[in-house]
């Protein structure tokens, strides 16, 4: 069965993409390179660059592959460079999916994973966050993903393209092997910066607010390792290739960690000091986010495996090694 994957260069397309080949899969990866690493994919998988705003590209490559079913990555995902640059969201994340799942539409394609996002839910009244949660996007990034489920929403009850929507919570961690993990410029995401302190790479890391109502003043959120999303990934292809109705579900642990947790945490698996600077709060930034995971493990049947501390110890090992 032919499997394309859109951003398979990305963090987390790349690791599903090896996990599909383990599962016998065959793979085809499109990216535009624009933010992915061609140097995180095996040498032998079938590769096509291209962009999806470039609709008759990507109609070509969807025919020339026989393309049965998508897990769709390929996106902008900054939040504060939404927020500058709006546009560029827009059309890359919005149009370019819209593309994507017109040209699937023409090919009779009717299996569909979506890479969403925890980001819709905004400031959730309830804690842990359920799929029913009401959505209230608070920035553009958040917005195009919402706009893509709805528009999944609206071609399957006309066409019957059948999608699931995986909302996932704080990605981390790296390949168990060590072959691939965690590479963005500029690089956003706590873990990573916390261990380019460890590596001396940056003198401290900021923690924005230790006065928010939680145990130790610190934000809490759901880290959930990139091998247990990438597993959640193909569940969620197998679940829809068994004839299964369209869902929308939650990614988490179910358990949250602070900021300050995660630093001490880093501290013993590097052996290092990390200094820390308490900054002010960050606008927006809520509290506690942490999924309630109940469906994805009754639906998909799935279980995160890995911990804090096993994400951390493989962040640790790509970081001090990282190829890209």
């Amino acid at each position: 069965m032919a499997v394309l994957v859109t951003g398979g260069a990305g963090y987390i397309g790349s690791h599903v993409v090896r996990l599909l080949i383990k599962k016998g899969l065959d793979v085809i990866v499109l990216d535009n390179l624009s933010r992915g690493h061609k140097a995180s994919l095996p040498q032998n998988i079938i590769f096509e660059e291209v962009d999806l705003l470039d609709s008759d590209k990507l109609s070509a490559a969807i025919q020339k592959h026989k393309i049965e079913s998508v897990i769709h990555f390929a996106a902008f995902a900054y939040v504060g460079e939404s927020v500058e640059n709006p546009e560029m969201y827009y059309r890359n994340n919005v149009l370019g999916s819209f593309n994507l799942i017109n040209a699937l539409k023409e090919k009779g394609v009717k299996i569909f994973v979506f890479s969403s996002t925890c980001s819709l839910y905004g400031n959730p009244l309830t804690i842990p966050i359920s799929e029913e949660e009401t959505t209230k996007p608070i920035n553009p990034y958040a917005k195009t993903k919402l706009m893509i489920e709805q528009i999944l929403a609206d071609y399957d009850f006309a066409y019957g393209m059948k999608y699931v929507a995986l909302r996932y919570f704080n990605a981390a961690g790296a390949s168990t092997k060590g072959e691939i993990g965690e590479s963005h410029f500029p690089e956003p995401h706590l873990i990573p910066l916390v261990l380019f302190t460890a590596l001396g790479k940056r003198e401290s890391i900021s923690v924005y607010g230790d006065d928010y109502p939680t145990d130790d003043g610190t934000c809490i959120r759901d880290y959930i390792h990139v091998e247990d999303l990438a597993d959640a990934h193909v569940k969620a292809l197998e679940y829809l290739n068994n004839g299964n109705s369209s869902q929308i579900i939650n990614l988490g642990t179910g358990d949250g960690n602070s900021v300050k947790e995660v630093i001490s945490v880093a501290e013993e698996v590097t052996g290092k000091k990390i200094k820390s600077v308490i900054a002010p709060r960050r606008a927006g930034d809520p509290a506690v986010l942490v999924a309630d995971n109940k469906k994805a493990k009754e639906v998909l049947g799935w279980n995160p495996k890995f911990n804090l501390k096993d994400i951390i110890q493989t962040a640790w090992q790509w970081h001090q090694n990282h190829r890209y």
